[in-house]
């Protein structure tokens, strides 16, 4: 195993591209950084980013987490893995349930047993709010996923190896995000919502990764990190984009839901909160308990503690979703 390694599955990505910018700023020794993907024109667009000449320690590797044999070659000396790769587009995988099945549950057991049997030393798993109570198979698959990786820690035996879950919603400005899909209706004068009482939390891609470096460095291994964040009503969103555009009302779509919701009333008996989030700890381990008692100075919360966009006592105004927009609508320009 080569100190400060990674790989990370689903490299290719947005998620992806901002975490391997992140790391090589941090001027951190890098001694090998895999980018494990199966998008080869993606791949060939990453590496002409990162010429062989200067950034050795760069390797891609084309790949599908399905193929544990692949998974199994491309972690050979690995020390920490972020896993990013997933099926996630809702309706898609309503429609292809089984795909979803295959690379959302099935590879998070390829990753699992490959970390094992390779001598791995920190696995952080994305997860997403629609893994919180799921109502449709993107969320089910997610939340099988989790599950896996949290009880991963108990079968590791004497191997110095922690598996843990980052749980946040939909990244603003991301693939799939409805600021992405406003920006196309900018200019017809009205945007679709499902429904008006729709709200969502808001987290940027900067912050996602963050908050994936800080569980690499902190995570005790079993716990679902969830971070605080703002959340904004979707007709808010529309007005910051363009005030004047209508309002079209569309309908809830299969699979989705009014407010995003990150730990549910069932959750809440296992839920410490933090200065700046929550996590949700397996039940009856003292030790992860007091580690993060005794570190983060973490609470319990009350019984029956809902986290989810609605109920969220904060929310970004008018002026701060411009604001937002605004950074958004420079970096796509730059």
């Amino acid at each position: 195993m080569q100190k400060n390694s990674y790989l990370i599955t689903g490299g290719t990505g947005s998620f992806g591209n901002a975490f391997i910018k992140k790391l090589i700023k941090s001027k951190k020794k890098i001694s090998k950084l895999i980018i494990f993907s199966r998008d080869e024109l993606k791949q060939s667009v990453m590496a002409s980013m990162y010429p062989q000449k200067k950034y050795k320690f760069i390797r891609f590797f084309l790949g599908d987490v399905r193929d544990y044999e692949r998974l199994l070659t491309a972690t050979k000396g690995i020390e920490t893995i972020v896993h990013a790769a997933a099926l996630k587009q809702v309706p898609s995988t309503e429609y292809n349930p089984f795909e979803a099945v295959k690379t959302n549950i099935l590879g998070a057991q390829n990753i699992i047993s490959a970390s094992l049997a390779n001598g791995v030393k920190k696995v952080v798993a994305l997860s997403t709010d629609k893994a919180c109570a799921p109502i449709n198979l993107y969320g089910a698959t997610k939340l099988c996923s989790d599950k896996l990786f949290i009880s991963a820690n108990n079968i590791k035996g004497n191997k110095n190896i922690k598996f843990s879950v980052v749980r946040y919603g939909n990244v603003f400005g991301s693939r799939g995000s409805v600021f992405n899909v406003f920006k196309k209706y900018k200019k017809k004068g009205f945007f679709p919502i499902t429904d008006k009482a729709m709200t969502r939390f808001n987290i940027t891609l900067d912050e996602g990764v963050n908050l994936v470096i800080d569980s690499l460095n902190n995570n005790f291994g079993g716990e679902i990190v969830v971070p605080k964040l703002k959340s904004f009503k979707i007709v808010d969103l529309a007005k910051a984009i363009k005030k004047n555009n209508k309002i079209k009302i569309i309908g809830i779509r299969p699979g989705e839901k009014i407010h995003e919701q990150m730990i549910s009333k069932s959750d809440s008996f296992s839920t410490l909160e933090m200065k700046n989030g929550y996590v949700i700890l397996p039940q009856n381990n003292q030790k992860i308990f007091s580690y993060y008692k005794k570190k983060f100075r973490a609470k319990k919360v009350p019984l029956n503690f809902e986290y989810s966009s609605d109920l969220n006592g904060q929310f970004l105004s008018l002026r701060e979703l411009g604001k937002i927009i605004s950074k958004e609508e420079k970096k796509i320009n730059e």
